[in-house]
This record gives structure tokens, C-alpha cells and sequence, in this order.
């Protein structure tokens, strides 16, 4: 007879309560042990091992990896690290999730099980016991009832229906041409516009689900689509696929932005339009600066204006991302001409009849100058740039004013002014409450933290009091 097969529990050692978890993940997700062995690249035999705690993970990058094939929310890099307890979590990689029993171990593999269901989760912001501010997914449906423990959930960080994988079950109606008072392209490139145009003033909530059935509409409709309408939609669902990552990032749910834009890139080559690729790639240059990674943010950049026509507008939008990465990097005379080069551009660009990019002009280029100011430092000149841009915005730019707003308060708490950064930050707090948007959110963390030396002064604790009031607590 065969050897029986481990049966691994999660109140045995760190290496078996890696494995069990790494299993209850895996058959949550549906993946065979041969199915996602090949996802990451990686043996069998090593997963194999891994699942019944016979070789403890040894590369961080490969539980990185299997983590975020199985949407994981970081769960195995945090048990990794009990593994592994001298190695430090490299920069600029999110925070893991607070260590918690293992008994909630089964209601966070329950949550991934009943989320592979739901169209949609939450993100929410958790202030944890050391006073810090994470980001964690929540199940929508158990956030409205309660059914789920806020300690298991800001542990776990469980996704929901992350990714594309997560809708194959979703049964859509049969789509006919024939139904739209146009043409279905001309129906969903509308629909794409309009939901633009309230993502700043509602958030980015009240629109990703639309955009993730659109993208499925427009996949059926493909199927019975031949010649330049096929295309067409291809080239909308890239459109679609590039909009729904920005909804993700705004959310903060960084993880679900790369898996679009990936996508996104992925089917822009199906298009062949070099903008649309050269667009999407700039895009992956931000969401890098939005992470500060200091090592692809510029790489990135220069790869976009490398398929950029020479002198066109996006060449002159990834360069003035390729500012920020060398911001990052501590670089100021790199990012500097960076920004000086975009800036004699504008006046050449802007005949440019690409769609893409429309919204560089100066004042975008100050927000973005700005911004590479106060990661090097330069606190006071990066304030008063964001308040000359928040004066100059145009009505309906709810969201982006929040995103300015909280800058230039991080910048103004950074210059020394805590009663100024305290005031903004309170404005900017009103218009993450009003959209939802997890950018905001992020920046009022950073805000939080930067004010505890003035914490006891009456504006200060204003602030930070009203702030702690909208947060989740982990318990």
C-alpha cells in the first residue's frame, strides 16, 4: 500500500502551519498542485513538499509569488517570515499582516471560499495596535452583517474576486449587436466615458463593477464579431482593462491595478497600436512610483518612451514619470531636467492628436514636480507648488483635489507647519470620506504619523482624532 498523505493542521510548527495554509489556499482557488506549480514557475515536487511542511520556503521571492497567484493578501509571506524571523521585509514592500492565532486561520481560508462567489469586495483602512495604518480586503456582503471578525480579516487581508479568473462563473446574458440604438462600440465607449467623468467626483467604488461586466460584455460580443469591429472591441476592452487598474489603484488595491494593467498590456499588443501600448506602459511607470520601487519606476518609464513616437505627447508623460522614479532614488538634478525637458515640450505636444495624455499641461507637471520635492526634501517649496495647483483645479475634480490636498499636507508637516498640514489634512479627510479613495487615505497615513511630535497641540489632535474615527481597529 501507498504511503497515506500528511494531514497538517495549523497548531503544529511554523514550516507545517506554512504548508496547511499554503493548501487551504490553493483548493480555495481551485488550483491542482500541478496547476500552480507551473503558475510559478516551480517543481511539483518543491510545492509538494512545501504543502506538507517537508522543506520549509527558502527564496522569498517564490512565496511572493505563489502568495499572489492565490491572491493570498500576503498571509504567506507573513507565515515565511515566522519561518525566517532574521530576514527583513525589503523596501518599499507593503506592509504584511499582524500575527494573529491560528484559529482564525480557517475563517480567513472561509472568507477566499465564499468571496470566489462575489462580484466585488472592500477595501478598508485598519489602524493596527502599533498605530500604523494598513490597507486590508474585506468581503462586502460580511462587512455589511458582520459575519466575519475584523481581526481575522485585517490579519488575512483576504481578496475577493480579484481577478479575471475570480468572474469565469459569472453567467452573462447573450449579447446582440442588434439591441443598442447604435453601434455596441460606440454604446460602451459612452458608457466608458461617462463612468470617467464620476470616478472624480464619486470615487472609484461606484464604478469598478460596471467596468469589470463591461469587460466580460465586451468579450462575448467579440465572439460573433469579425473584421474591423472585432477589433474595435479589442481595442475598447484594453481601453477598459487600462481604466479598471486605475479604479483598483485609487482604491489602494495595488495588487488588483498591476493584475489589470498587465492585462491591459497584453491585449494592447493584440491591437497593435503603438499608443495604446506605449500608454499603458507609462501607466505601469506611475503605478511604480505609487509603490516607490525604486528599481523599475525609471526603467519602466524609459521603456515607454522607447515605443513612444519620438517627441509625442506620451514620450513627454513617461518622462515626466521617469522624474518622479529619480525623485525617489535621491536623484535631484536627474529629476529636475526630467521635469525642465517635459515643461519646453508642452507647447510642441500639445498638437499631438493621440487621445492619450490629453491632461498633460502645466498644471499636472507642477502636481507632478511637486511631488518628486517632497520625497527629496524641499517640504515648503513642494507645499506651496500643491496649493497654487488645488487653487487652479477645475470644478468637478473632487477626488484629485483630496489627493493634492492631503500632499501638500504630508509636505506642510514635513516644512514644520503642524497647524497647516492639520487644516488641510482635514479637508482632504472630507473628500476621502466622500469618494472612497484609498490614494487619499494613504497620503492622511503618512499625515497621521508625521504629526505625533505636535500631537498634543489643539489642531494636531483635531486631526488625528477625526481621522482614527473613520478607521477600522484591529482587535
Amino acid at each position: 500500500m501507498g504511503q497515506r498523505p500528511k494531514v497538517l493542521t495549523p497548531d503544529q510548527s511554523p514550516v507545517h502551519r506554512f504548508g496547511y495554509t499554503l493548501r487551504k489556499f490553493r483548493e480555495a482557488r481551485r488550483y491542482s498542485l500541478r496547476g500552480l506549480a507551473e503558475k510559478a514557475f516551480m517543481s511539483h515536487s518543491k510545492l509538494q513538499k512545501w504543502e506538507n511542511g517537508e522543506r520549509p520556503p527558502k527564496d522569498r521571492g517564490e512565496v511572493e509569488l505563489v502568495d499572489w497567484l492565490l491572491r493570498a493578501g500576503g498571509v504567506l509571506v507573513d507565515l515565511w517570515e515566522r519561518i525566517n524571523p532574521g530576514v527583513s521585509t525589503p523596501g518599499g514592500v507593503s506592509v504584511s499582516a499582524p500575527h494573529v492565532s491560528e484559529a482564525s486561520i480557517g475563517l480567513a481560508v472561509a472568507g477566499v471560499q465564499q468571496a470566489a462567489s462575489d462580484h466585488e469586495g472592500t477595501y478598508i483602512p485598519v489602524r493596527l495596535r502599533d498605530g500604523s495604518v494598513v490597507f486590508v480586503a474585506l468581503d462586502r456582503r460580511d462587512l455589511l452583517r458582520g459575519g466575519v471578525g475584523l481581526g481575522a480579516a485585517a490579519a488575512f487581508s483576504v481578496s475577493t474576486s480579484a481577478d479575471a479568473d475570480a468572474v469565469t462563473g459569472l453567467k452573462l446574458p447573450a449579447r446582440s449587436a442588434a439591441a443598442y440604438s447604435g453601434t455596441p462600440i460606440e454604446h460602451f465607449k459612452r458608457a466608458r466615458r461617462l463612468l470617467i467623468d464620476n470616478d472624480n467626483l464619486l470615487g472609484p467604488g461606484h464604478a469598478i463593477k460596471t467596468v469589470r461586466e463591461n469587460i466580460e460584455h465586451i468579450k462575448t460580443l467579440r465572439r460573433d464579431t469579425q473584421g474591423v469591429d472585432r477589433q474595435a472591441l479589442m481595442e475598447l476592452q484594453t481601453e477598459y482593462a487600462e481604466f479598471a487598474s486605475w479604479l483598483y489603484q485609487d482604491l489602494g488595491d495595488v495588487e488588483r491595478a498591476e493584475f489589470w494593467l498587465d492585462r491591459a498590456f497584453q491585449w494592447s499588443h493584440t491591437v497593435g497600436d503603438s499608443d495604446l501600448t506605449s500608454y499603458v506602459m507609462a501607466r505601469k511607470a506611475q503605478l511604480a512610483g505609487e509603490k516607490r520601487d525604486l528599481a523599475d519606476v525609471v526603467d519602466l518609464a524609459e521603456a515607454a518612451q522607447r515605443i513612444a513616437r519620438p517627441r509625442s505627447r506620451l514620450a513627454a508623460v513617461a518622462r515626466t514619470y521617469e522624474s518622479y522614479g529619480h525623485a525617489l532614488r535621491g536623484e535631484f538634478s536627474h529629476s529636475e531636467r526630467a521635469i525642465d525637458d517635459v515643461r519646453n515640450a508642452l507647447d510642441r505636444v500639445s498638437s499631438d492628436e493621440t487621445p492619450w495624455g490629453v491632461w498633460l499641461n502645466e498644471q499636472y507637471l507642477d502636481v507632478h514636480h511637486a511631488q518628486g520635492l517632497e520625497v527629496l526634501g524641499k517640504h515648503a517649496q513642494a507645499a506651496q507648488i500643491f496649493t497654487n495647483a488645488i487653487k487652479t483645479l477645475p470644478e468637478g475634480y473632487h477626488r484629485d483635489r483630496g489627493v493634492y490636498l492631503a500632499r501638500a499636507a504630508v509636505a506642510h508637516a514635513g516644512a514644520g507647519a503642524p497647524e497647516e498640514a492639520a487644516g488641510v489634512g482635514l479637508q482632504a479627510l472630507t473628500v476621502a470620506t466622500d469618494t472612497g479613495s484609498g490614494r487619499i487615505m494613504r497620503e492622511l497615513g503618512r499625515l497621521d504619523q508625521a504629526l505625533i511630535p505636535w500631537q498634543r497641540q489643539p489642531e494636531v489632535s483635531a486631526f488625528r482624532e477625526n481621522f482614527d474615527a473613520i478607521l477600522t481597529h484591529e482587535v
